[in-house]
């Protein structure tokens, strides 16, 4: 008998579970996007969109601070609910109700939300330029900065409705880790002033040229680009690609891994003392086909002995190695500590405890180079940091080639192409009510740089069409300096990308240009003074945005130039209280030129509100240029709010 009601018992659990199963997709039809979520941050003083999904033609109620409003889903079941416009506050709960069904959000805040896209310097989260920011992260906690982080995906068919995944994280020292650097100080900037809460919808991905954020409706003016799209709607074709390039990259780096000599040994060439007799020597930091043009792409392998005196054996540590080109594994006394496997990331190991020992210990570092100059990259630090000690590791290292191979071609990121992030990343946020726009991107399509004076104002057309705002403010990036720094004027990309993105700030209303010429690194494209360039937005957003009048927002901006005699005289806009030579020295990086179009470097000086250029070389002048390079190092036109000139030139040749 117990048997038998140990039977009934099982087979009613498997009969309700499988009713439950039956009946789980019939009543469980109501869904929001996930946008819509828990500890959201809704725009202010705007009528808001709060859509979704539910069985078709289903009545659909929401409650909301007190009122309730009603719609009905089509036959498709999409719904939308028009909210009126809101005043800042919170937090709210909000109850979304169909039949039987109700979803409950909670802790929803209303203030100002920004949509942050672009390439990897927006992307750039708060962990990687935490050397610089260490007590602006400790002091980060604030339940009215949110960000929403969206997937990295893409979809070239078709916009996409929703995202497949995120959620509304208020930052605190953990998680402001994970926020994009520039949105977080842009967001920190306006919330001191205004006390309003500040949302940031993060939609960035790193080396993405403007083209894959841009509707196939918008690059139908750029027909190549037009016809890409196109192209990669056939998921053979990305298949096809993706499988070569894995298929050519795997058997690139399981050749190298059988080859490498360091691996052969029967004592491999990560364990300490090792016979090095017949190694070469290099100075680190540095490329080693400067000194040794033999050594070849594949690995080669570099190591250095170290002193650590008693009082610092045992105790955890940092071992920071720059930047390495291409990828990396690190070794202390034969244990890995760390690895790296493209050449952007800061190289910032820990070092556990007990691991380092008195007397004698010995780093070694396997670097695998993909394709043209391998190196340590220079003027980073390379140090073994133990408490408040530093142990400079630069200097003299030991190096040997493990395994020769030919170049490794770069794969097709696929990723990049265009339209498939708009259609992935943008899309789906178009019905989300926002404050305005928040662009840094540029780098990805510095090859063409007269291209982008048309790619970037359709962007901003297009995405205030898509968002039917009206004209949302769209506050950008200039281009920082990066590079070597030239001894003579010359010809740049950088500079000719800088100039469309002025000439957008110029052309196109409600856009802002937060100047970036001072704040790079000539040697990482991914600098780290992120709080200068979000304050910079923050100044933008503060006159674009919300309408303070009598602030100086901007550096000098270049106007126009009357030739006098054998000088030039530049008027700026955009000078606030005055023009100064940043650091008291005398104005630098002007270049000038005749009919010949050949530029020399140029004395400068400001006289007035205006700066006089003139050469001794050059008796007629018909040409200025300024900051004119990848890298102006020496670039020191500001105002007195100390705010940078944008670069400049007045030719147009």
């Amino acid at each position: 008998m117990n048997m038998n009601k140990k039977v009934f018992r099982a087979k009613k659990f498997w009969l309700s579970i499988l009713i439950l199963m039956i009946t789980l997709p019939i009543f469980a039809q109501l869904r929001l996007p996930k946008l819509v979520s828990d500890g959201m941050i809704l725009q202010r003083d705007t009528k808001l969109n709060i859509w979704g999904w539910a069985k078709s033609n289903e009545a659909i109620a929401i409650d909301f601070k007190g009122k309730t409003y009603h719609t009905v889903a089509n036959a498709d079941g999409e719904w939308k609910i028009v909210l009126p416009k809101q005043k800042a506050g919170g937090p709210f709960e909000m109850q979304v109700k169909s039949g039987k069904e109700k979803i409950t959000l909670h802790d929803i805040l209303i203030g100002d939300v920004w949509f942050a896209s672009g390439q990897s310097n927006m992307e750039l989260p708060m962990r990687r330029v935490a050397p610089i920011y260490e007590n602006e992260i400790k002091t980060s906690e604030c339940a009215f900065i949110r960000q929403f982080f969206v997937p990295q995906r893409y979809n070239f068919k078709q916009p996409e409705k929703d995202l497949p995944g995120g959620k509304w994280v208020a930052a605190n020292p953990q998680t402001v880790l994970d926020f994009s650097a520039v949105a977080y100080f842009f967001a920190r900037n306006l919330y001191e002033k205004y006390k309003v809460p500040v949302g940031i919808i993060n939609s960035s991905l790193g080396g993405s040229p403007i083209q894959s954020w841009m509707s196939e409706d918008a690059l139908k003016e750029f027909p190549a680009y037009y016809q890409e799209a196109q192209r990669f709607k056939n998921d053979n074709l990305i298949r096809e690609i993706e499988r070569k390039d894995n298929e050519r990259i795997a058997e690139w780096y399981r050749n190298l891994r059988l080859n490498d000599e360091g691996f052969q040994k029967d004592t491999p060439w990560f364990l300490p003392n090792i016979d090095t007799s017949d190694w070469l020597t290099m100075n680190i930091p540095g490329y080693w086909s400067n000194k040794y043009p033999e050594i070849q792409n594949g690995s080669v392998w570099f190591r250095k002995k170290v002193e650590i005196p008693s009082h610092l054996a045992g105790k955890p540590a940092k071992l920071i190695l720059g930047r390495i080109v291409d990828a990396d594994s690190v070794y202390l006394n034969g244990k890995l500590v760390g690895t790296t496997s493209y050449q952007y990331p800061p190289r910032r190991y820990e070092v556990p405890a007990n691991l380092l020992k008195e007397g004698e210990n010995e780093i070694v570092v396997r670097v695998i180079s993909n394709i043209g100059k391998g190196g340590f990259v220079p003027d980073k630090l390379y140090a073994l940091i133990i408490d408040k000690d530093t142990i400079n590791l630069s200097g003299e290292w030991k190096m040997k080639q493990g395994a020769k191979m030919q170049p490794l071609a770069g794969q097709t990121f696929v990723r990049w192409e265009p339209v498939g992030l708009h259609n992935a990343m943008v899309s789906p946020v178009t019905p989300y009510r926002i404050k305005g726009f928040l662009w840094y991107q540029g780098e990805a399509n510095a090859d063409k740089p007269y291209e982008y004076r048309l790619l970037l104002p359709k962007l901003i057309e297009s995405w205030r069409s898509e968002w039917n705002q009206g004209e949302l403010p769209f506050l950008f990036v200039q281009l920082p300096n990066f590079g070597k720094s030239r001894t003579e004027p010359g010809e740049s990309n950088w500079a000719i990308l800088r100039e469309s993105q002025l000439m957008t700030l110029k052309k196109v209303p409600k856009t802002g240009m937060a100047v970036a010429i001072d704040l790079g690194e000539w040697n990482d494209i991914h600098p780290l003074r992120k709080k200068d360039v979000g304050d910079r937005l923050a100044l933008q957003a503060q006159k674009i945005a919300y309408g303070e009048k009598n602030l100086i927002s901007s550096g000098p901006i270049y106007e126009s130039m009357e030739v006098k005699g054998n000088a030039v005289w530049i008027k700026f806009s955009e000078i606030g209280s005055g023009l100064i030579a940043k650091g008291n020295l005398p104005l630098s990086e002007f270049a000038i030129a005749g009919d010949d179009k050949k530029f020399v470097w140029a004395n400068a000086e400001i006289v007035g509100d205006k700066v006089k250029v003139w050469s001794d070389q050059i008796k007629k002048p018909v040409a200025v240029r300024y900051a004119w390079a990848d890298n102006p190092e020496n670039a020191n036109l500001y105002n007195k709010e100390n705010l940078p000139a944008s670069p400049f030139r007045t030719d147009n040749w």
